[in-house]
């Protein structure tokens, strides 16, 4: 059990920090594919803002779970 708290901590943290830092996500996992982007597109900065959201959620879930199936 004190597995899945610690997992949904460290989903909570990292759905955050997509949340609120999409460009800094961007500058670290794409801007060396490309000589001409120097700023990520706003399409980019949506689906990672809301997959910032699911990883939030998925980490609630996760800490929430086992003390529902307790």
């Amino acid at each position: 059990m004190i597995w899945a708290v610690i997992g949904g901590i460290i989903f909570i943290a990292i759905g955050i920090f997509l949340f609120l830092k999409p460009d800094l996500v961007w500058e670290l996992t794409e801007s060396w594919k490309s000589y001409y982007a120097d700023a990520p597109s706003d399409t980019y900065l949506k689906i990672t803002k809301i997959s910032g959201i699911f990883y939030a959620l998925f980490g609630v879930v996760m800490i929430i779970l086992p003390f529902v199936l307790e």
